[in-house]
């Protein structure tokens, strides 16, 4: 379930942005997420959430960066409407192969 609040995406970039340059100034990274989300009103899971897609990004961690993402979902997308379609174009030419059926018969 998810809250009403949204940061906008400059928000979150420059927590990230904090978090990273804040390293040296905490004990550990999480430390500095904690101290970090109560000044900008976040949870630090929010924002742990943030830094480790930040870190993904910028290629430090493994994973789907922001962009891969994006371009699964547009794709995603793209596959229903074409699915769609498909379905719609079989529709439509059981209908008329069987219309040219009935016209066959009837002649």
């Amino acid at each position: 379930m998810r809250k009403s609040a949204k940061f906008s995406p400059e928000v979150q970039e420059r927590a990230v942005r904090m978090v990273f340059d804040a390293k040296d100034q905490y004990p550990s990274q999480w430390a500095a997420i904690e101290s970090i989300a109560t000044k900008i009103g976040c949870t630090p899971e929010t924002l742990r959430r943030w830094v480790r897609q930040g870190e993904r990004d910028s290629g430090v961690r493994e994973g789907p960066t922001t962009a891969d993402q994006q371009r699964v979902k547009e794709l995603e997308r793209e596959m229903r409407e074409l699915r769609r379609a498909n379905e719609i174009l079989k529709l439509a030419g059981a209908y008329f192969a069987q219309a040219e059926l009935d016209r066959r018969l009837k002649s």
